[in-house]
């Protein structure tokens, strides 16, 4: 299987080349384009547990699976958001955390779960109590809100992000909510309020937008109905 990621920037897609009997799983709705060759179906892929779950982190409940069955075949796939696609190629020796709709597709060999965060993580990280856990051996496609740039942080380092510019990182990095400044109301009135202490070593995806922001911004120019 081969891939290109097509358009890189604001619109990317992502263009993969499949030998017959391959199988790529890709985000509900992601599918763009396909050749004859392909048949598609909707999977919950783990199960009911695991498709659950995979709502509670924000993310849709089912896949869909697309397999080359009669021949070589060609998958155009793209993200919801205006934003850039990567991929992560993963070695089995640690799991990939994502920000929700951080998931686009994945290669097989390649889990989709999610992970529980504890108490004070979920209520103040903006992500909620799950967040995307994946593992496995394979190639897994990322999207981002704007364009994913790679923040890596030294051994023994820290580096402070903004929760919602988080993409993805390692689960061997340890990381904890703060208030952005010393006081709540300096945080708050920074127009930051929470970050994520990260420290290294590993290499920390962001994206270059904040979908929040850009909601806020929106909403200012719709007229006030009362």
């Amino acid at each position: 299987m081969g891939y290109e990621i097509v358009h890189e920037g604001a619109f990317a897609m992502l263009k993969v080349k499949m030998n017959p009997g391959e199988t790529i799983k890709a985000e509900m709705g992601a599918m763009v384009s396909m050749s004859s060759s392909v048949d598609i179906k909707g999977t919950v892929d783990g199960g009911l547990l695991r498709g659950l779950g995979r709502m509670l982190s924000g993310e849709k409940f089912f896949f869909q699976e697309l397999r080359a069955s009669r021949g070589p075949a060609e998958v155009l796939l793209a993200p919801a958001s205006i934003g850039d696609v990567q991929a992560v190629e993963l070695d089995g020796t640690y799991r990939l955390l994502v920000q929700k709709d951080g998931f686009l597709a994945c290669t097989e060999g390649i889990e989709v779960s999610t992970k529980m965060q504890n108490l004070m993580k979920g209520l103040f990280s903006g992500e909620g109590f799950f967040i995307v856990e994946i593992s496995g051996r394979g190639t897994v496609f990322l999207s981002s809100y704007g364009a994913i740039h790679p923040i890596y942080v030294a051994p023994g380092e820290e580096r402070i992000i903004d929760n919602a510019h988080l993409v993805a990182w390692p689960d061997y990095m340890d990381y904890k909510i703060e208030k952005a400044s010393k006081g709540w109301l300096s945080s708050v009135t920074s127009g930051e309020a929470l970050v994520c202490r990260f420290r290294g070593e590993g290499t920390v995806l962001i994206q270059s937008r904040n979908p929040g922001s850009f909601g806020q911004w929106i909403k200012s120019f719709i007229p006030d109905s009362k």
